[in-house]
C-alpha cells in the first residue's frame, strides 16, 4: 500500500464524494493507503500541496481567483469537482412553514465571517431579493464555533453545513427553513486541488479511478448505507442524521456523477465573485482548472 495524503479546508457531509473514497474503500482497493486531515485554521489547504504533505486537497476555485487577483503564480491546479452547488443551510430557531428570504432583513443570522461560505451567501441574498445589509451578522469564528453560538442562544437564524443542521434539528434546537444551493443554482462550489506535476503520475490516474467509482457510489447507493460506512469520520453526530444529511444532498443534485469542472459552473463562480467585487477581471478557465487524469 502507498501513502496518500488528502487535506480538507473544511470537514462535513457535504465533502462525501471524498469522504467516501477512503469509507467505502476504493483508493485501498486501488493500493492507496488514505490519511486525512484539516487545514489549521487560518491556512489554505494549498499550503499543505505546496510543501509536500498532502497529495491531492478540497479546495474551491475561488483559491485560483484570490491568487491570480494578487499576482501571484499558481502552482496547483483545480481538477475535479467535488460539489457543483452551494452546501449550506438556514436553520431557524423556530419552525417556519412559510419562511421567505425577506424574513432575514433586520434577523440575527450566526454566518462565517469571511471566505466563501459569505460570498455565496451575499450572492444568495442578491438572488432572492433581498438587502444583505439590513441582517445583523453574527461572526464568532469556525464551523464549530458557530454550531456552540447557536447552541447557547446566539442568533434567530444560522448558516451550517450538513450535518450540523441536521443534528440541530434532532436535538430540538432548529428546524432547517431553507437549501442555499438552492437559491443560488449550480456553480463551481467546490474542487479537488493538486500539483500538475502529481497529475501525470501513476498515483494520480490510480486516484482518479477510484474517485470516479465513488462520484457513482455516492449516487446510487441509500444514504443510510452510505452513513453507516462514514459513521467514525463523525463521531459526534447521530448516524440516523447523518443519514438524513446525505439524503438531502443527493435530492440536492450536487453531487453530479460526473467528476470534471465544467465551464458553466467556472463561469457561474466567476459572476458569483464579480458580483461581490472580489475580482476584476475574468479568468481564463485553463489558468486554474485542467482535465482529471484517464
Amino acid at each position: 500500500m502507498a501513502k496518500f495524503n488528502i487535506q480538507f479546508s473544511l470537514f462535513s457531509a457535504f465533502y462525501s464524494p471524498l469522504i467516501s473514497t477512503m469509507s467505502a474503500g476504493y483508493l485501498k482497493a486501488e493500493g492507496l493507503e488514505p490519511e486525512w486531515s484539516v487545514s489549521p485554521p487560518g491556512v489554505s489547504a494549498i499550503a499543505a500541496l505546496e510543501n509536500g504533505t498532502a497529495h491531492v486537497v478540497q479546495s474551491a476555485l475561488s483559491q485560483g481567483f484570490a491568487s491570480l487577483s494578487k499576482g501571484e503564480p499558481l502552482n496547483v491546479v483545480h481538477f475535479a469537482q467535488v460539489n457543483e452547488m452551494d452546501g449550506f443551510f438556514l436553520t431557524s430557531r423556530t419552525a417556519d412553514e412559510q419562511f421567505s428570504w425577506r424574513k432575514l432583513e433586520g434577523a440575527e443570522i450566526v454566518l462565517f465571517g469571511g471566505g466563501q461560505p459569505l460570498v455565496m451567501f451575499k450572492y444568495a441574498c442578491h438572488k432572492a431579493g433581498i438587502d444583505f445589509d439590513k441582517i445583523k451578522a453574527i461572526h464568532p469564528g469556525g464551523a464549530a464555533d458557530i454550531d456552540q453560538a447557536f447552541r447557547t442562544g446566539q442568533g434567530q437564524y444560522v448558516q451550517q453545513q450538513g450535518p450540523f443542521p441536521q443534528q440541530l434539528e434532532a436535538d430540538g434546537i432548529g428546524h432547517v427553513v431553507a437549501q442555499v444551493g438552492r437559491q443560488i443554482g449550480p456553480c463551481g462550489f467546490s474542487s479537488l486541488a493538486a500539483t500538475p506535476d502529481w497529475l501525470r503520475s501513476d498515483m494520480a490516474t490510480a486516484f482518479m479511478r477510484a474517485y470516479r467509482k465513488t462520484r457513482i457510489y455516492i449516487n446510487e447507493t441509500p444514504a443510510a448505507e452510505i452513513a453507516r460506512a462514514q459513521a467514525s469520520y463523525f463521531p459526534n453526530i447521530d448516524e440516523n442524521v447523518l443519514a438524513q444529511c446525505i439524503d438531502t444532498y443527493q435530492k440536492l443534485g450536487n453531487w453530479t456523477p460526473h467528476v470534471e469542472i465544467t465551464r458553466e459552473a467556472f463561469e457561474a463562480t466567476l459572476d458569483i465573485y464579480e458580483y461581490n467585487g472580489l475580482i476584476t477581471e475574468r479568468f481564463a478557465y485553463d489558468q486554474i482548472c485542467a482535465q482529471p487524469p484517464a
